[in-house]
């Protein structure tokens, strides 16, 4: 559910500049999108590119990028860079059957009032309306970096789940009905409070089952 006063539409090239400022806020140690990067990505799958906005001042609030893969084509531990060509989303495959959450970021001024998981809950819309069987992504670890001299990231993913340990960013995404696959290491190359750690996570289609090459059950190279 919307909180009153936001609405969630697709992006529009007016919103390129608000969109980088909200990029630099949130991922300070980052390189911001580009107006081309956002332009690539809406022209290659706009109906993917969703844009969350403050109506009473149509400030846009948040954002929540995402395109079709074929997971086959990628190892699990692939970085961010690989995942989205640099950025850029010119490997948006029309025939993926995976929906590859990119990135969903909110304003500072904008957060805890649930734009995160309405976001999400608009890409599931989209996963659903094309009948694709998932959606997947990375979960940083915003709690592991402070902690890996005492215990695996294997060992602190499993207690996250497990729910006798709190990571600020991967316990939020296990509320909102994600699943953990495995973790990886590098996929964020400026990441320290993950210490570069991340975590595959997915959300399966209920009403379209997965292409019989795949085992949920198991954990292999490839997705």
């Amino acid at each position: 559910m919307l909180p009153p006063n936001y609405s969630i539409r697709q992006v529009v090239p007016e919103d390129y500049e608000a969109i980088i400022e909200i990029c630099k806020m949130v991922y300070p140690e980052e390189t911001p999108y580009t107006v081309e990067e956002l332009e690539d990505h809406r022209q290659v799958y706009p109906q993917g590119q969703f844009v969350a906005v403050e109506t009473t001042r149509n400030e846009v609030a948040g954002v929540h990028f995402t395109l079709r893969l074929k997971m086959v084509d990628f190892h699990i531990d692939d970085s961010w860079d690989i995942l989205t060509d640099g950025g850029s989303f010119l490997d948006h495959n029309a025939e993926g059957p995976t929906l590859y959450g990119a990135d969903i970021m909110v304003h500072p001024t904008h957060q805890h009032h649930g734009l995160g998981h309405a976001l999400t809950d608009q890409a599931r819309f989209l996963v659903e309306a094309e009948g694709l069987w998932r959606m997947v992504g990375a979960s940083r670890l915003p709690g592991y970096g402070q902690h890996r001299s005492e215990i695996s990231a294997d060992a602190y993913v499993e207690e996250v789940v497990n729910g006798t340990r709190f990571d600020p960013v991967l316990s939020i995404h296990l509320k909102d009905g994600w699943t953990a696959v495995r973790p990886i290491q590098g996929y964020l190359q400026h990441d320290p409070d993950s210490a570069g750690w991340a975590v595959v996570i997915q959300w399966v289609n209920p009403e379209c089952p997965p292409p019989p090459e795949f085992d949920l059950s198991k954990l292999s190279s490839t997705v």
